[in-house]
């Protein structure tokens, strides 16, 4: 299973993925994540070591253009580049949970062959089509990833969203450029959800309930200020997750 998450910036999606892959992990999945936000919290907020040691493929210049096969004075590059090895070499792992951080993908698909672009996309398109394990995508804030083919062979999108009308706005609108680009199922995720009042005005927003509502935990929003992940606390809405995971899986498995 694939499953990219998404939303306006700030709305905690980065914490939710985190949460999910603990419990996808307790639920016994190979998990590996892929932050593909061009600034990445996952490794800080899962509680990878040594945070200031992860290269982010997209910063590995020289290596880009070489696996591009761009030619010296010509403007083309390769379209399908070797990519399988670097998996392993730009993985880490904490606790169970591996995570790969791709960094800044800077350029649409509005005719632009960079070599960044060309390899990321052949990467991460190889492991969203892997069914080995489940891959979870923690992708930029906002709708111009949508834009671009790294989305493509996404199973489902979940879309966090706050209850406010900035928020559920950005919500439904990056559900349509999803439906644009084809992701077969789109879902919401309701964070910093204090009571049904808000779960009413979330489902009156977007015009269907969430399939999840998370609390706003003063641990969480404490671990994040003072670095620490926000993992050790996952007990405290372990409940929720666990009905989403079994959500999630339901809906799989219907398809």
């Amino acid at each position: 299973m694939k499953i990219a998450i998404s939303g306006k910036g700030g709305v905690g999606k980065t914490t939710i993925m985190a949460l999910l892959a603990s419990q996808m992990k307790r639920a016994g999945k190979d998990v590996l994540i892929i932050d593909a936000d061009p600034s990445p919290h996952m490794a800080q907020t899962i509680g990878i070591k040594n945070v200031e040691d992860i290269v982010p493929i997209a910063e590995m210049t020289a290596l880009l253009v070489e696996r591009s096969g761009k030619t010296p004075g010509s403007p083309f590059y390769q379209i399908n580049p070797k990519v399988d090895d670097l998996i392993k070499r730009f993985m880490v792992e904490e606790d169970g949970l591996r995570l790969m951080v791709l960094g800044a993908i800077q350029v649409g698909e509005g005719g632009c062959a960079c070599p960044e672009n060309t390899v990321l996309k052949r990467l991460l398109t190889m492991l969203l089509l892997s069914e080995s394990q489940v891959i979870l995508l923690d992708m930029e804030a906002g709708v111009e990833h949508l834009g671009r083919g790294t989305i493509a062979g996404v199973d489902h999108l979940l879309v966090v969203v706050n209850p406010t009308r900035s928020s559920a706005r950005t919500a439904l609108k990056i559900k349509k450029l999803a439906r644009d680009v084809k992701i077969p199922k789109i879902s919401f995720v309701g964070n910093l959800v204090q009571n049904e009042e808000d779960e009413a005005f979330l489902a009156r927003e977007l015009g269907e309930p969430v399939l999840a509502s998370f609390p706003e935990l003063a641990d969480i929003r404490r671990a994040e200020r003072e670095g620490v992940p926000v993992t050790r606390f996952s007990d405290q809405c372990a409940d929720i997750t666990a009905r989403l995971v079994e959500k999630l899986l339901l809906k799989d498995a219907a398809t």
